[in-house]
């Protein structure tokens, strides 16, 4: 019956939490938390080798008792009736005897539930601070033990909190065992692991925890799109000084007068033999363009610097447009927010 009010208990708890704002419902373990707590399983294993010893004392006291039933059965014809009653009154005895015995090991009042609840005991204490904290820490509403009568018919791992549980109980068991300085820095440590779920227990967090990261990945994007520009640049100016120097080279050399005046009498017949054909002259002309003089080179090299400056203060514009529209979505959606539950 109690399980049944339990059960029914919880389905109307969830069934408000799925028309409550920010309702936060989170489950512990206690069977897992105390598998994992050394000291606890070290001294279950202890209790656990005496119900054993136990058992075999019963088992051995069952054996005698059998074997005295066994005798007065097959002795019964030749005893006299003072003597079946003797032997009965002895056997009644000490099964009696046997059946205390065992009461007071395996009873519900008997040695292994008392031992077992002293050992709990303790632990159990430290989880209930620890549970606690953390609700209180992470803003949880109801923290309910799936291994205790309340059944749960599903529960989401991400709300399970043992193993947050476990790791506390073992940090609290090794300060014993640490010096002043790192009990500090790990207090220190704590405390910021404490901060951090609070924060992220919050949905304003969340949403600006969100908006930072998109503004970290744009600056991202802008540095490296800038290293790309600045890598193309220096590429670009190596090919173009490359470029000089072999020309510097070729004019030393007289190669680059020699063609170009072979082209300009080749030009300058073609001219004159074929006045009525200019697409002739046309696709001439481009050959001739192709070599620039270094200070054409330089104008359009400063040309091209002044494209790409322009580009990316323009790509600079657009991203800053789009940023500052993401900062006033996200303070209009945290002023409704506001008001939403100011009405609430």
């Amino acid at each position: 019956m109690k399980k049944i009010f339990l059960f029914f208990a919880f389905i109307s708890i969830i069934a408000q939490a799925q028309t409550a704002k920010g309702f936060k419902i989170g489950y512990i373990d206690m069977e897992y938390i105390l598998e994992k707590v050394p000291d606890y399983a070290d001294a279950l294993n202890q209790l656990e080798q005496k119900a054993q010893n136990w058992k075999q004392e019963i088992e051995t006291k069952r054996t005698a008792l059998t074997t005295l039933k066994e005798s007065l059965k097959t002795e019964r014809v030749l005893l006299t009736k003072e003597l079946i009653e003797e032997r009965e009154e002895e056997i009644a005895y000490f099964e009696k005897e046997m059946l205390d015995y065992q009461e007071k090991r395996f009873g519900p009042k008997g040695d292994l539930i008392i031992q077992k609840s002293v050992l709990v005991k303790p632990v159990q204490d430290q989880i209930f601070t620890i549970v606690q904290d953390v609700a209180e820490q992470r803003k949880y509403d109801f923290v309910f033990d799936r291994s205790s009568d309340l059944t749960m018919l599903f529960a989401d791992k991400k709300h399970d909190i043992s193993d947050y549980v476990v790791k506390k109980l073992t940090t609290s068991q090794k300060r014993e065992e640490m010096s002043k300085k790192q009990l500090k820095a790990l207090e220190a440590k704590e405390a910021l692991e404490d901060a951090k779920a609070a924060q992220e227990a919050n949905p304003a967090y969340t949403e600006r925890q969100r908006i930072l990261d998109e503004k970290k990945a744009a600056r991202e994007k802008l540095l490296e799109d800038r290293q790309k520009a600045n890598e193309e640049k220096k590429a670009a100016a190596a090919e173009k000084r490359k470029k000089l120097l072999e020309e510097r080279d070729a004019k030393k050399n007289g190669t680059v007068i020699e063609k170009d005046i072979s082209k300009t009498d080749a030009t300058s017949e073609k001219t004159d033999a074929t006045s009525e054909k200019p697409e002739i002259i046309a696709t001439e002309k481009p050959a001739t363009e192709k070599k620039l003089s270094p200070e054409e080179i330089r104008q359009k090299a400063i040309d091209e610097r002044n494209k790409k400056i322009d580009e990316r203060k323009k790509a600079l514009d657009e991203k800053k447009k789009k940023m500052a529209e993401e900062r006033a979505a996200a303070i209009k959606a945290k002023e409704q927010k506001t008001e939403t539950e100011k009405k609430d």
